[in-house]
């Protein structure tokens, strides 16, 4: 077996992770992915990065520990050129980074904290998503864990407090307003240039929770809280979101299809 192989350290649900594996996918790189206990990767990643990080996903790399999704693909993209997910043409790859960092920070913590908002508000239906999110035997007992996660992403997120949870509604829209904007701009398929690049795996991945395509990391049949689907009924007709469901058709299924190394 080969040790120098990538270890991706990561949540299971977390779409800053799905961004991660998307790029390695993509990509073709072997690697090894492991999945801690929601909760206990917060110690995990505080030692591993001596204090850099107390958040997932992290990524060990040719002896290095490399903390935030934007540094690991930045990392990956050094590590790894082909296929590029940066444009090579310069103000193309501006431009592609600064949507990056857009995404990042003004849809991924909304995008986040929504979907945890509306399954609180469904104890039942969180068990289920939480027992995909919890790595072997203990995914088996939906009761304890439902109860765990609850109670973490309260404390963690903030999750059961309704202005947070508007703020999320708008900021999701306004990030999916800006989405269709940049679309605009080019051919309607990818946000900068002419080919698949850091901009659109970002924005898909990060607009995952909110709009479940197929091809995302939870399983299709997992349930939806109806408040979260009376949301998506809102906005499933626009162009934005529908690019996302495309856009895991046509680029996330492929990749997922080349069986990255695991372990």
């Amino acid at each position: 077996m080969n040790d120098d192989r990538p270890v991706l350290i990561q949540l299971d649900i977390s779409h800053y992770s799905e961004k991660i594996r998307w790029a390695l996918d993509h990509k073709q790189v072997p690697h090894v992915r492991r999945s801690p206990l929601p909760g206990s990767h917060i110690p995990i990643a505080f030692a591993l990065t001596r204090g850099e990080s107390v958040t997932l996903p992290l990524l060990q790399m040719d002896g290095r520990t490399i903390a935030d999704s934007t540094a690991i693909l930045a990392a990956i993209e050094q590590r790894y050129p082909e296929p590029p997910l940066y444009p090579a043409d310069p103000d193309q790859r501006r431009r592609a980074l600064e949507l990056e960092d857009f995404f990042d920070e003004e849809l991924g913590p909304h995008a986040r904290l929504l979907p945890f908002h509306e399954l609180s508000n469904e104890p039942a239906m969180f068990a289920e998503v939480a027992a995909e999110a919890v790595p072997g035997p203990l995914g088996k007992a939906k009761g304890p864990i439902g109860l765990y996660a609850r109670a973490y992403t309260g404390l963690r997120f903030g999750v059961r407090d309704e202005a947070a949870a508007a703020t999320a509604r708008e900021k999701i829209v306004a990030a999916l307003d800006r989405l269709e904007a940049e679309l605009a701009t080019g051919d309607g398929e990818f946000l900068v240039g002419g080919g698949f690049s850091v901009a659109d795996l970002t924005a898909a991945s990060l607009f995952y929770p909110v709009i479940g395509p197929d091809e995302g990391p939870l399983p299709s049949d997992i349930p939806t809280p109806p408040a979260l689907e009376r949301f998506r009924d809102e906005i499933r007709d626009r162009p934005g979101y529908l690019w996302v469901e495309e856009t895991f058709r046509r680029h996330r299924f492929a990749a997922a299809d080349r069986a990255p190394t695991t372990g």
